[in-house]
């Protein structure tokens, strides 16, 4: 998304475009959103970059081990939990949470039309609670795992919006370059702020800071960054009115929100090859998220591997991944979508088999591994992001977005709760990683199995030349 003044005068039937439900409008109308759009990526991927995948699990996990007792587990709640394991359940938990908030915020914005206000208290929740991080230190390991439950639900909602612009911000055959760009733009800003990151982790010494201070520092910068740079897509985007002219916003609005849902499910058992696709969806991105989630945990607790080889690895995977989701956005023109998602998830198999026998203190290999998360990373999921678009009905966009994030986020606590099982039972992170295969085999089988031109029509939507 980019930066600009304030919105343009909307047309005076307040509908913001062509039409009140998901009207793109002029050419000139629509770049100006869609840069717009780009930056809440922008905004946001540096707390997925720099707090979920490099800085916070190695530390949560280092802060639960000084709290642990003598056979290395930590009691919250009264509950038996392995210190090793804390992160990732951490994570499923914030993800239930997300499952139960994403509904009601999507509902609710189809029902007022109003998603900016509902964007921006997510946005600033999560900004909130990842600057606050800067507080986790000593043994606040409850402190930390609160605070991650609380951003990694609040980004969840604000994805469930932001998604939903796409329909009415691109055409159809302008999503997947749109849907491309913003992922770019994500991977650019966490690569950015990954490099200031080294530059005082690695150097903490000369600024006077210890490695906790300075990873803590990290990870509250990230909320900063965050908070700031959201400002942009709120005074791009509009706002549409809806038929009839909606419902007030408030009390009466969530309540709309919920009956909303229950309708929304309903309708969803009228496209059902929508649905087929949310489940592949369902299931390969489980994979995807906890693969994101996991890998500094596992490179530093398995692979012994330090919190610089850490930072410029996952340093490496938003560089690449920023040409991987342009070249993948141009195959996907050549061999369509649902094709070059399925290659995608083929690399993505063989990478987890890889990274199961990646030996220990070899940083090379590691980065090379990372090399290949890079290339199929953003592509995988920027595709699968424009394709869905394309089978949701009109006038139903942040409805539909809303089981769709539940898939991206909200139900991608399975992943993150098998790898800490695995690692509770058996006490390998090796075995951990390697369970996850089975994700992108079935989610493979799935999405093979989904007829994406038939759904597209089903849905109400004009079918592109290739998808």
């Amino acid at each position: 998304m980019t930066a600009e003044t304030a919105d343009t005068a909307e047309p005076a039937d307040g509908t913001g475009g062509t039409n009140g439900t998901g009207g793109t409008g002029g050419p000139e109308e629509r770049r100006r959103e869609q840069r717009g759009w780009y930056f809440y990526d922008f905004a946001c991927s540096v707390y997925s970059t720099s707090v979920v995948t490099v800085f916070l699990g190695p530390y949560l996990t280092s802060v639960a081990k000084a709290a642990s007792d003598a056979e290395g587990y930590v009691h919250p709640l009264g509950i038996p939990v392995r210190a090793g394991s804390l992160f990732a359940y951490t994570i499923s938990a914030s993800l239930v949470l997300a499952v139960i908030l994403m509904p009601m915020a999507g509902a609710a914005a189809d029902r007022t039309g109003r998603k900016k206000p509902l964007l921006a208290v997510a946005a600033y929740t999560g900004a909130t609670a990842t600057a606050a991080m800067f507080f986790l230190d000593g043994h606040r390991y409850l402190l930390g795992a609160f605070l991650l439950i609380v951003a990694n639900a609040s980004i969840s909602v604000s994805m469930v919006l932001y998604n939903a612009y796409l329909p009415q911000i691109a055409e159809p055959d302008e999503r997947d370059a749109v849907s491309s760009r913003g992922w770019a733009f994500g991977y650019t800003s966490g690569a950015l702020v990954l490099v200031l990151n080294l530059i005082l982790y690695t150097g903490h010494d000369s600024f006077g800071l210890s490695e906790s201070d300075a990873v803590r520092i990290c990870l509250a910068s990230a909320g900063v960054w965050w908070g700031a740079f959201t400002v942009i897509p709120l005074r791009r985007l509009r706002d549409r009115a809806m038929p009839g002219g909606g419902e007030a916003a408030g009390s009466g609005a969530v309540g709309a929100g919920w009956r909303q849902l229950r309708a929304t499910l309903r309708d969803m058992r009228r496209h059902p090859l929508t649905l087929s696709f949310l489940l592949a969806y369902l299931v390969y991105n489980d994979g995807v998220q906890t693969v994101i989630s996991q890998a500094s945990v596992y490179g530093s607790e398995e692979l012994g591997l330090d919190q610089t080889t850490l930072i410029t690895a996952v340093l490496l995977v938003q560089v690449l991944a920023v040409a991987g989701a342009l070249g993948m956005g141009r195959m996907a023109r050549v061999h369509g979508a649902k094709h070059t998602i399925l290659g995608s998830l083929v690399v993505w198999t063989l990478i987890l088999v890889a990274g199961y026998f990646l030996p220990a203190d070899s940083p090379v290999f590691f980065y090379a591994l990372a090399a290949a998360i890079g290339l199929v990373l953003g592509g995988s999921q920027a595709l699968s992001r424009s394709l869905y678009s394309h089978l949701v009905p009109r006038g139903k966009e942040a409805e539909y977005f809303s089981a769709y994030e539940m898939s991206d986020r909200g139900l991608s606590w399975l992943g993150p709760l098998v790898f800490g099982l695995a690692y509770q039972l058996t006490g390998s992170y090796r075995d951990a990683i390697i369970s996850l295969v089975i994700f992108f085999v079935i989610g493979s089988v799935l999405l093979a199995r989904v007829p994406v031109r038939q759904a597209v029509a089903a849905a109400g939507n004009p079918v592109p030349e290739r998808i």
